[in-house]
C-alpha cells in the first residue's frame, strides 16, 4: 500500500565570509533523544524519538570529512514522499557527493510523507494506516524544537542552521522560517507554492494530503479556518526573517533534464518514454503552477521592500529532480556564506 501511494505521489509531484562564534543554540526539549545511529563512511542513519509525535523518526545525516572541528547544519527536506520511497535527495541527486568535501552536516528527514511538515490539529487515521505510523504529525515542533538540540549534541555542531526543501517541502521551509524566525540563517525553496490559502493553493495542498489518504481538515481545519492563512507564507511574508532566502521554479516548458538522456527516466521494468512523457506533461503543469506562486511571492516581497530574497524563475524546467539538483548547487553559495563556511 505504502509503495503504491508513494509511487503515485512521485508521478504527480514528480566579499567577507561572516564567522559565527556565538550562535544561540536551540534548547533541549525534555524527552527528545537519539535512539540509534549506524555509520557508513560519511553517511549516518539515525533515529530520534519525538515526544510530540510519540514515535521515532528516521533521518539521514551526511557528515563532513573532517569532524575534528564543529560544523554548521543544513536541514534538507524531501518532497511529498517524505523520503520514504526512492524519490529522495540521496537516491535522485548528487547530494552525497556534492557535500562530501564541504564542512557542513546535512540532515535529511526520511519520513513526513504528505504532511507538509507542519503541526496537525488532529491525528490522521488515513496517514497512520498508509504510512504505518500512529498518525501523529507534529513536524514543526519536531523540526524546530525537538530535533536541533539532539543534532547539535550528537554531532558537536556550531549551532548555526540553514534549511532547504523541494515541492511540498518548498512550501514548508518558508513556513518553518516564519514559525521559528531565529533558528535558520538562510532558507531555500525549490518549486514550492507559498500561496496555500487562496483557492488554487488550497486545492493543491488538499490534493497532496489526499494522495496519502489523509484528511486535510485534520491538518489546518476547514478551509475557512484561520490556520490556513497562518501557514500561508505569501500572506505572512512580512513575518519572514531578514535572512538570505532563495526561491525558484521552472516555467514548466521542457528543458535540459527532460530528455531520454536523463538517467532518472530509466527505471527497470518501466518505459523511459512513458516516464518522460509524464514528467513533461504532469510535471510541466505542476511546475508552471509553482512558477506562478514563486513569481507572486517574489513580487510580494519586493512590495514589502525586502532585498534579502533571490528569485530564480528558469525559462524551462519541469517538476523533477534534475532541476532541484541544479537549484541546490545554485543556492549553496548563499547558504554557505550564511552558515559561515
Amino acid at each position: 500500500m505504502l509503495r503504491a501511494i508513494l509511487s503515485a505521489a512521485c508521478a504527480v509531484a514528480v566579499a567577507t565570509t561572516p564567522v559565527f562564534t556565538d550562535a544561540p543554540r536551540a534548547q533541549a526539549v525534555p524527552g527528545a533523544h537519539l535512539v540509534s545511529q549506524t555509520r557508513s563512511a560519511q553517511t549516518v542513519e539515525i533515529s530520534v524519538y519525538s515526544p510530540s509525535m510519540d514515535r521515532t523518526i528516521a533521518l539521514r545525516v551526511l557528515r563532513p570529512a573532517d569532524t575534528s572541528t564543529p560544523a554548521p547544519t543544513l536541514y534538507l527536506l524531501n518532497g511529498a514522499g517524505g523520503g520514504e520511497d526512492s524519490a529522495n535527495w540521496s537516491g535522485q541527486t548528487d547530494a552525497e557527493g556534492f557535500f562530501a568535501g564541504k564542512h557542513v552536516n546535512v540532515v535529511i528527514p526520511m519520513e513526513g510523507a504528505f504532511s507538509y511538515y507542519t503541526d496537525w490539529l488532529e491525528p490522521d487515521a488515513g496517514l497512520a494506516k498508509n504510512l504505518e505510523n500512529n498518525g501523529h504529525n507534529m513536524w514543526t515542533t519536531f523540526l524546530t524544537q525537538e530535533l536541533p538540540p539532539v543534532i547539535d549534541a550528537a554531532f558537536a555542531t556550531t549551532g548555526v542552521n540553514a534549511l532547504a526543501g523541494i515541492s511540498m517541502a518548498g512550501t514548508s521551509v518558508l513556513d518553518l522560517a516564519i514559525q521559528a524566525p531565529e533558528l535558520y540563517r538562510s532558507v531555500a525553496s525549490y518549486s514550492g507554492c507559498a500561496m496555500t490559502s487562496d483557492p488554487i493553493g488550497r486545492a493543491f495542498v488538499s490534493l497532496v494530503v489526499r494522495m496519502g489518504g489523509g484528511d486535510v481538515e485534520n491538518m489546518w481545519g476547514p478551509v475557512t479556518d484561520a490556520m490556513w492563512r497562518e501557514h500561508d507564507p505569501y500572506v505572512q511574508a512580512h513575518r519572514l526573517p531578514d535572512i538570505p532566502i532563495y526561491i525558484s521554479a521552472g516555467t514548466g516548458l521542457p528543458g535540459p533534464h527532460d530528455t531520454l538522456a536523463n538517467p532518472r527516466v530509466h527505471i527497470a521494468g518501466k518505459s523511459p518514454n512513458s516516464i518522460l512523457t509524464n514528467q513533461m506533461l504532469v510535471g510541466g503543469g505542476i511546475e508552471a503552477a509553482a512558477a506562478y506562486c514563486t513569481a507572486a511571492m517574489g513580487q510580494r516581497t519586493r512590495e514589502l521592500g525586502r532585498t534579502n530574497v533571490t528569485v530564480n524563475i528558469r525559462p524551462t524546467g519541469t517538476h523533477s529532480w534534475g532541476y532541484w539538483e541544479d537549484d541546490l548547487h545554485a543556492s549553496w553559495p548563499m547558504m554557505a556564506t550564511a552558515l559561515g563556511i
